[in-house]
């Protein structure tokens, strides 16, 4: 069988799928790395909501997928980017999302880490954003839930310099009852999160994320970076205290990162591991056994649908981890909070197809064709 994709130019290619996919099951738990899947909600179809309207969520399926996550051994960064957080999902809706979440890893024992942020609110003054941190802090930890302290929008609009970083957030990690990750997403996520820190320029603003975490080494369990900068990355993680991790959010050059050297390694907290999942999962446990050369003959080869779907703009990677779901048999259909999944193009979407395909991430390739062939029909394109 063959499939017609259009290539970026308009034109149509012939694509023959692969008939079997990766073998790649449920296993022991990783040891060597600790590991989160930044995860997607599954939108409900049937709701009569605009693009405008508070999210609606099937939560059956979201859950679901989260158990598909933790079923191979990765833990569930909840409520982040690519949950759509800002972008279609509200506090609201981010809220309940945390809630049932905590309680389904409680009961079947599955690590999770939640987004902590200031999106009830869209702006203000440093008062009124400390209070909406803590407010979202203080619901995370009776959830049961690790907290990841996110960039605020607001708070990268209302303060004057990087001392208003070192207040609002040496204030947070005092009160804080555990160690929480620290999260700093680059402007090519979020660009209104430009100049976070207290400044444009990534040596000052690298300086005083540092120096909020040498104030408080004790309640910083580790750093998420998404910068996409691997080596920025790298020299920020050899000089974080002792026992304060760094989580590579870099979805361009996690391998290596990951795999690290001589003088370190970075965990992982990604969005390209939705996809990725059981994938990323078995190359760990690879390296767990200390081979790196076969850690990285798994990984390596998808970088290049990782770099596919975070091409620029990057925030709307969350529309093809979304397709990725659907092709992949975890959601009945392909539609996003908001009406995000007219944010790529069909090109798009052929080549994430064909590269999701090559690397044998569909646990039914005649599903995932069957449904590819269905979104072309749509678009015009006949077989």
């Amino acid at each position: 069988m063959t499939i017609q994709l259009p290539d970026a130019h308009g034109a149509l290619r012939t694509y023959e799928p692969r008939t079997e996919p990766l073998a790649a099951t449920p296993g022991t738990p990783l040891t060597s790395r600790t590991v989160f899947s930044a995860a997607h909600v599954v939108a409900d179809p049937y709701a009569d909501v605009s693009p405008d309207s508070p999210a609606a969520v099937d939560w059956d399926a979201t859950l679901a997928f989260r158990r598909h996550l933790w079923s191979h051994g990765l833990g569930v960064a909840e409520a982040m980017d690519t949950a759509q957080r800002g972008m279609g999902l509200d506090w609201a809706g981010a809220a309940e999302l945390i809630r049932r979440s905590a309680a389904e890893a409680r009961s079947v024992g599955g690590r999770i880490a939640c987004g902590v942020g200031t999106d009830q609110i869209t702006g203000g003054s440093l008062v009124e954003i400390r209070a909406a941190y803590e407010e979202q802090l203080a619901l995370v930890e009776e959830s049961g839930a690790q907290a990841i302290l996110m960039a605020s929008r607001a708070l990268a609009a209302a303060a004057r310099g990087p001392e208003d970083y070192l207040e609002i957030y040496g204030h947070l990690l005092r009160q804080s009852a555990e160690p929480v990750i620290l999260h700093w997403l680059g402007p090519m996520f979020d660009p209104a999160l430009e100049g976070y820190w207290g400044s444009s320029d990534l040596d000052a603003a690298t300086d005083t994320f540092l120096e909020v975490i040498a104030a408080h080494p004790d309640k910083v369990d580790g750093i998420k970076v998404s910068l996409l900068d691997a080596q920025r990355e790298i020299d920020l993680r050899r000089r974080l205290p002792q026992g304060v991790r760094c989580y590579t959010g870099d979805d361009f050059n996690y391998p290596e990162l990951i795999a690290g050297d001589e003088r370190g390694f970075s965990h992982a907290l990604l969005g390209i591991f939705d996809p990725l999942g059981p994938l990323a999962a078995e190359a760990v446990r690879v390296l767990d056994t200390g081979d790196t050369a076969g850690f990285r003959a798994l990984l390596d080869p998808t970088v290049e649908l990782s770099r596919h779907l975070f091409q620029t703009p990057t925030r709307y990677y969350k529309t093809g981890v979304v397709f990725l779901a659907w092709l992949a048999g975890h959601q009945a259909h392909f539609t996003m909070v908001g009406g995000l999944q007219s944010a790529r193009s069909l090109p798009h979407f052929a080549r994430a197809y064909e590269l999701a395909d090559g690397l044998g991430l569909f646990p039914d390739p005649k599903l995932a064709e069957e449904r590819m062939k269905n979104l072309l029909a749509m678009y015009g394109v006949t077989q």
